[in-house]
């Protein structure tokens, strides 16, 4: 197992051997939790908050809205008797008391169920949209409503918006065609579109609709739990059972399955895609479009099968998803009718997005080693499986054969991932030394290096980023930055998240006395600042690259200073580190050459440009309701908008080939080569892309 997949807190298990049974309301596992929670929170987070009165407000305020944050289900007179126990909230949380959770959720219940009669009632009958009426679609700038009259009206306005949305975007496509004379085009009235959008609404809010119903009370559970673990810090979070599952397959790529993709369509889960190698794959059987009828697992006979007609997708993959080596045997009904039983043996899915890869861009002595990196995935299930520093490891090996002149590592849009895995990654650019350092409360900071001498590229580096680069991507970035190992480009700032997290699997943490209760989910909890080597930390302040593009971000602020409860920026002392000497001689220039470039550039004054109108637009949040209005609303808009439209794609095309390594890989299958013409079709005019390769061709 891998060393750091759960962190076993010994303060938890000391207490969770002698739990307790909670007073108060609530059923027994819901206690459990909550009871874990607080003693962990407590014990091991890195800046515990202070349990008082007005943290139970912070709380109170935030299920509030994260039960009802459109606001059209809640009225102001349920807040206002639920706001008696703001004051309460702190002492619950002491004593697992489930009281307000309880006494909410049947407020909400009943609101929920009165909404389905809104909705209905209301696309039953046409809208006037002759009538001069607007509607506020920000939720910040809306009270809760007054009475059931005014909710109701609330909701009129919104399904009027939506179904206007779809009557004005028909007959706006109905005008282009006509103007094209486009016979294929079936044109339509006003009336008839409007007919038409009210019942698509309609069918969309009963999926809406049966989607919410199928939430378990553990699921609203977890909502609750995470307003009291927000409130600590935007990254401390509950992980109910099947959310803990789905966090491992985002930080690893990989999860235990059949391999297929499922959609909803009516009331049968559908197969959508097979992915190529998975377990369904190879068994052969099951095809697109193929219905899902019926599910049994290898201990149960056909006879008990459970029954997925009518059943969401959400609640069916619970059926469906198991252990690698378990058989699910599926009762499907295939596209002419006939119906059989498919036996599966799971195994583990490769979720091919999340891993490196790379490519060569350009040709000659300026041929460009480009390597792709979405997330800083880690080995949760066995040495067997797929770890990004060997990787890119791997990758790096690849495009060394190809002799490039330099390499770009695109980290933009990378949310971060295993700690451990950015360490190795930088270990590839430089020979031993440090790369963060960590801090836990009341202890001295700790210096993380690199322990494996020798260097795998030594060559000229451009590390890519934006705005949504964040947490472990920041920490590489910020390595290569200091060490000047590389030039850093992208957006004015990196993300700014500057705490580490691990995860507490509660199952484990508590004694053999609640194996009734299991599963519990699992705590992911912020334990430790980091900071760069050179005693800074990008939390909230983030990485600034020494080359800064434009992006739809310039004039609006994003990241984490504008989290809640976000932790501070602090300094520590610098680490000792040698910085790189080859080819730093060459980074003034290129950075020089690049403000030229990007100075010169009308695609990039355009986005700067667009970037302002998108600030200008942002803040604005009220619709109007009458049609023409919204017309000409919408004209303004679509010709404003025109402007940009591949506002970020060159009008010139780079040159992408494969690694003579991949060949084989990426031309083994048809849905393979379709992967790899896509992705390169991507990048070829990727305008962000292209001033990278410029950069890195004037380091060489």
């Amino acid at each position: 197992m891998n060393k750091w997949k759960y962190l076993l807190l010994v303060a938890v298990v000391g207490l969770a051997v002698g739990f307790y049974y909670p007073s108060g309301d609530g059923a027994k596992k819901d206690q459990v939790i909550m009871n874990m929670i607080y003693s962990v929170l407590s014990t091991n987070h890195f800046s515990p908050a202070e349990i008082n009165d007005d943290y139970s407000e912070k709380v109170f305020d935030d299920f509030i809205e994260n039960m009802d944050y459109s606001k059209r289900f809640l009225l102001a007179e349920d807040v206002k008797t639920l706001g008696l126990n703001r004051h309460q909230l702190d002492d619950e949380l002491r004593q697992s008391s489930m009281k307000f959770f309880n006494e909410a959720l049947l407020v909400y219940q009943s609101r929920f169920e009165q909404s389905k009669v809104y909705y209905s009632d209301i696309l039953a009958e046409p809208f006037d949209f002759t009538l001069n009426e607007d509607y506020e679609t920000d939720p910040e700038k809306r009270d809760f409503a007054g009475n059931e009259k005014e909710l109701k009206e609330r909701w009129r306005l919104y399904l009027k918006q939506r179904v206007l949305v779809r009557i004005e975007e028909g007959m706006h496509d109905q005008a282009e065609a006509l103007a094209k004379e486009d016979t294929s085009f079936k044109v339509k009235t006003f009336e008839e579109r409007e007919i038409a959008a009210r019942k698509k609404e309609l069918e969309l809010h009963q999926d809406w609709y049966k989607n919410l119903e199928d939430m378990e009370r553990l699921d609203w559970v977890g909502v609750y739990m995470n307003t009291f673990t927000n409130v600590y810090d935007p990254h401390t979070q509950y992980f109910p059972p099947e959310r803990k599952e789905d966090f491992e397959i985002s930080m690893t790529g990989q999860l235990e399955g059949i391999g297929a993709q499922l959609q909803q369509k009516g009331d049968y889960v559908t197969i959508t895609k097979v992915i190529t190698g998975s377990a369904c794959w190879k068994q052969g059987d099951l095809e697109v479009d193929d219905k899902i009828l019926a599910a049994a697992q290898e201990d149960e006979t056909n006879d008990e099968a459970v029954d997925m007609v009518g059943m969401t997708v959400r609640k069916a993959v619970k059926y469906i998803r198991g252990k690698k080596g378990t058989e699910v045997r599926l009762w499907v009904q295939k596209v002419d009718g006939t119906k059989m039983w498919i036996p599966i043996v799971r195994d583990v899915v490769e979720l091919e997005a999340t891993f490196a890869k790379s490519a060569v861009l350009g040709e000659g002595k300026n041929k460009v080693g480009y390597i792709r990196l979405p997330k800083f995935y880690v080995n949760f299930y066995g040495d067997d499986n797929r770890d990004c520093a060997k990787d890119v490891k791997a990758e790096l090996e690849k495009l060394k054969a190809e002799n490039v002149s330099s390499v770009i590592l695109d980290l933009r849009n990378n949310g971060g991932g295993s700690l451990q895995s950015v360490i190795d990654i930088v270990g590839l650019f430089i020979d031993k030394g440090p790369v963060v350092q960590v801090k836990a409360p009341g202890k001295s900071p700790r210096v993380l290096k690199d322990e494996t001498p020798g260097i795998v590229y030594d060559g000229p580096l451009v590390v890519m980023v934006n705005q949504f680069s964040a947490s472990a991507s920041e920490i590489f970035a910020a390595a290569i930055q200091d060490y000047k190992r590389g030039l850093i480009i992208g957006s004015k700032s990196t993300f700014g998240k500057g705490t580490v997290q691990n995860v507490l699997d509660m199952d484990r943490a508590v004694s053999l006395d609640f194996n009734d209760v299991k599963p519990l989910g699992a705590l992911k909890l912020t334990i430790q600042k980091y900071y760069r080597i050179n005693g800074g930390t990008p939390q909230l302040k983030g990485v600034t690259p020494e080359i800064i593009l434009p992006d739809n971000y310039n004039y609006i602020d994003y990241g984490e200073k504008e989290q809640d409860y976000a932790l501070p920026y602090d300094e520590i002392n610098a680490a000792q580190y040698t910085t790189w000497k080859t080819g730093v001689e060459n980074y003034a220039n290129a950075v020089s050459a690049s403000a030229t470039r990007i100075k010169g550039n009308a695609k990039f004054d355009l986005i700067d440009e667009y970037a302002k109108w998108l600030k200008e637009e942002r803040d604005l949040s009220i619709i109007s309701l009458n049609y023409e209005a919204y017309k000409k609303e919408q004209a303004v808009f679509r010709a404003e908008s025109k402007k940009y439209k591949k506002l970020k794609k060159s009008d010139v095309e780079t040159l992408v080939t494969s690694n003579k390594a991949d060949v084989k890989m990426w031309e083994g299958s048809e849905e393979k080569t379709i992967e790899r013409d896509k992705w390169f079709k991507s990048i070829a005019r990727d305008l962000y892309l292209q001033e990278a390769i410029s950069v890195a061709n004037d380091l060489d």
